[in-house]
């Protein structure tokens, strides 16, 4: 394995204080702002959003711009504090079954440099030598932006421990009780924190994304698995045991297909990639390769593909008005590689949610967001920047 050069300088984060930390958090997931403005929405006083900032800026990680377009009438200008996004930049890693993608992104979660390595065996260690590889190609690839790479973030499905770092158990990687932060640490030489997948695009949401701003809300992911990530009260939740929001094995359907967890109807049985394949097969008589055949047998209407789009998006709907009538976001976002057939079950998504939707729990807005695969790695990425904020993350 080809060492990976550590980052470009050891550096933290130049707050000590929640509020400071939560002064540039404000401002870097809704920014820019005015400091009146952010200490309205800090809580804070004018005075402790100062202090608060002077420390950041002088260290480079904010600026302040004058606001020409919100000129009063007379006296000066606002200023207006933002992060900069090139001070730091960080790495951000999701392993499949059969490739890992890396990204390189600043300090705003925007992606600089973009790579996909094919996985020919998910054994931990071969897994560990591609990622020290693709990590030793974007610290390549950063020497050139001018600013020190601070972190690293790893992205898993299944369950995943962040606070220890550990893989518990990946289901699509056969991995358990793999120590993964560690080991990617001693193989990197970058600070690492690992995450389940959907956990780790919902910050991403939350923080860069159509969360932002937003104290309580759900990321629902649609694809090989059908994932949910909850943000309630501006933390994302998960659990005691680390798999809240596991709405792919909310049963939908007592008397549905037998899913891989032991019980029967589970949304994913019914609207994962693998059982719409294996339900089209079923009810046409025609082998099927992947999800891709699926999808163009349905849209060309052959007898029974589309039903079985119709159910799915039901399953999801159902699925999607437990998480409403349990924690009653404001916001439920519809993402992952799924969506490439939304327009099958959109209206069936639709429908059963507001019939299963309790009372006001239907007023929940509920967006699609078709994102490319990288913004899983993307979603990576912010885990890592927010473990770099936010001690306590």
């Amino acid at each position: 394995m080809r060492p990976t050069r550590p980052t470009s300088r050891a550096e933290t984060f130049p707050v000590n204080t929640p509020a400071a930390a939560q002064v540039f958090t404000t401002v870097l997931t809704q920014g820019p702002l005015a400091r009146l403005e952010v200490a309205r929405r800090v809580g804070l006083s004018p005075a402790a959003v100062t202090k608060a900032v002077r420390p950041l800026i002088e260290a480079g990680y904010l600026m302040e711009d004058v606001d020409e377009e919100s000129r009063p009438a007379l006296g000066r200008p606002a200023n207006l504090v933002r992060v900069d996004g090139g001070r730091a930049l960080f790495v951000g890693v999701k392993v499949t079954g059969d490739e890992i993608i890396g990204v390189l992104t600043d300090l705003c979660c925007r992606i600089r440099v973009a790579r996909h390595v094919p996985l020919a065996d998910r054994a931990p260690k071969v897994v560990l030598a591609s990622i020290a590889e693709l990590v030793h190609d974007l610290l390549a690839a950063a020497d050139g932006l001018q600013a020190p790479v601070l972190g690293l973030g790893v992205a898993v499905s299944g369950d995943v421990g962040r606070g220890e770092g550990t893989v518990r158990y990946s289901p699509f990687l056969d991995w358990r009780d793999v120590p993964l932060a560690e080991l990617a640490t001693t193989t990197t030489g970058l600070p690492v924190t690992v995450d389940n997948d959907v956990r780790a695009l919902t910050v991403a949401e939350q923080w860069f994304g159509a969360g932002a701003g937003l104290s309580d809300f759900a990321v629902v992911t649609v694809g090989a698995g059908i994932g949910c990530g909850l943000v309630v009260h501006g933390r994302v939740v998960a659990g005691a045991h680390g798999v809240a929001g596991e709405i792919g094995h909310v049963t939908v359907d007592p008397a549905g297909p037998l899913c891989h967890c032991g019980n029967r109807g589970c949304v994913e049985a019914i609207a994962g990639e693998a059982a719409v394949v294996r339900q089209i097969q079923e009810a046409t008589g025609v082998q099927l390769a992947d999800a891709a055949q699926a999808l163009a047998m349905a849209r060309e209407g052959v007898p029974g593909a589309r039903e079985v789009y119709a159910r799915a998006g039901e399953a999801i709907g159902r699925g999607i008005a437990t998480v409403a009538n349990l924690l009653g976001p404001e916001r439920v976002i519809i993402s992952g590689e799924g969506l490439a057939a939304y327009d099958l079950f959109a209206e069936h998504i639709r429908a059963a949610f507001t019939a299963a939707a309790f009372g006001s729990a239907a007023q929940c807005d509920v967006q699609t967001r078709p994102l490319p695969f990288e913004e899983w790695a993307r979603g990576a990425a912010a885990t890592a920047i927010q473990s770099f904020v936010r001690a306590d993350s």
